[in-house]
């Protein structure tokens, strides 16, 4: 596991605009996530011209262009003012994170459309499962450890849609616990992904004997904020589409957000090691969000839907249910448009805190409308993401404040 911090040397302030209330004070924290789609397939035309193949370096090479849409969700995040954010879809396949690096100091360090630059003095920035060569048939096509589908996460090359936890608070870097290496034959009754026509299991028994659960890791992250210890718990798996009439891929995703389901649940926990080979969940006693896009709708979409309908009504999670104005007048015959939190319609990203630690002072998603000045952020894919930032504000019932 690797930690570091990483310091830059703006002021902090606070941003106030759009509705959205203060934060970073010791009575309130804004937590949020935001799919940025800074992954190599995004950076193709001008990093690579014609080239059909990502190598890994179109990220760093698109930073070093003073990227426009980049910078663009550079003030989404200025805007919002996060004092924690987890960023999925980031590329982490340079162990010295010289692109998040980047990013941090050229973009969110520096004023986009005179917006307060922000600082996050640490980072997390952990290895994922995306790209990584299992050496088995994993799609079923007779062709074993082609990438992306042969990987044990869909991706051309290891590190390709990783994610980075963005922090103002420090890291208890000892006690960070990783699952990037769990066997998804280890979860109890786990979803077993079945050839209908054959009736036979869909991976063969030396696959499903390697593979891993998570599509790119689960991260259980603690921070200590103002005395008070905070565990994120971050993730992103894997869409539920993109498969045939096997769903392995939506059964994966089933599983992947049951993890966290079991995790919470001190009863169900004791089967769930981390990569350092320590087992059990989170203590009921430990403050928590679940951050990430978890890909999954618990009224839309093609997921297993009963899987993040279980998570969102945890006895231990509250959910804050983030909605938008622009989102629902996108699709205003729709009653659930409110809440979502991709341009294409569906709630997808989570923040999702502890019910016995905290109170929700607010939450929302960046979904300006048509007739506001900033629409020109989230217009097209092409201005920033297909997702939108999802922000909660919260306030410790029982703080300790150092």
């Amino acid at each position: 596991m690797r930690v570091l911090s990483y310091l830059v040397t703006t002021m902090l302030l606070v941003y106030s605009g759009i509705a959205m209330s203060q934060t970073s004070n010791s009575s309130s924290l804004r937590i949020a996530t935001f799919n940025v789609s800074m992954e190599a397939l995004n950076y193709l035309p001008s990093a690579l011209g014609k080239a059909q193949k990502p190598t890994g370096h179109e990220l760093a090479v698109a930073l070093a262009e003073n990227h426009q849409q980049i910078k663009n969700i550079a003030e989404i995040i200025q805007r919002v003012n996060p004092d924690i954010i987890l960023l999925n879809e980031f590329d982490g396949n340079d162990p010295k994170h010289q692109s998040l690096k980047r990013f941090l100091s050229d973009y969110l360090a520096k004023s986009q459309q005179g917006n307060t630059a922000v600082n996050y003095p640490y980072f997390y920035q952990g290895p994922v499962n995306t790209g990584v060569a299992s050496g088995d048939d994993l799609n079923n096509d007779n062709k074993v450890g082609e990438l992306p589908n042969d990987a044990y996460g869909y991706g051309l090359f290891s590190g390709h849609f990783a994610m980075a936890l963005l922090s103002k608070y420090p890291i208890i870097e000892d006690e960070i616990r990783t699952f990037q290496l769990f066997k998804w034959r280890d979860m109890p009754n786990a979803l077993i992904p079945i050839n209908p026509d054959s009736k036979t299991p869909w991976y063969n028994k030396q696959a499903w004997s390697n593979f891993r659960l998570s599509s790119k890791s689960h991260w259980d992250i603690p921070l200590k904020v103002n005395g008070n210890e905070l565990h994120i718990l971050a993730s992103h798996p894997t869409p539920p589409v993109f498969d045939g009439p096997e769903d392995r891929n939506g059964k994966r995703n089933f599983d992947e957000i049951r993890f966290w389901t079991d995790y919470l649940t001190p009863s169900a926990a004791s089967y769930i090691y981390d990569d350092n080979k320590h087992f059990g969940g989170l203590a009921q006693d430990k403050a928590f969000v679940i951050l990430g896009d978890l890909n999954a709708d618990a009224i839309e979409g093609s997921a297993i839907k009963s899987g993040i309908e279980r998570l969102i009504n945890h006895p231990r999670v509250i959910d804050a249910k983030p909605n938008s104005e622009g989102g629902k007048l996108q699709r205003n015959n729709n009653a659930n448009a409110k809440y979502h939190t991709a341009f294409w319609g569906m709630r997808a990203d989570y923040v999702l805190p502890a019910k016995a630690q905290f109170n929700v002072l607010g939450s929302g998603i960046f979904w300006p409308k048509e007739n506001e000045a900033e629409f020109r952020l989230i217009k097209d894919r092409a201005a920033s993401s297909d997702h939108r930032l999802v922000w909660v504000d919260l306030a410790f019932k029982n703080p300790i404040n150092k």
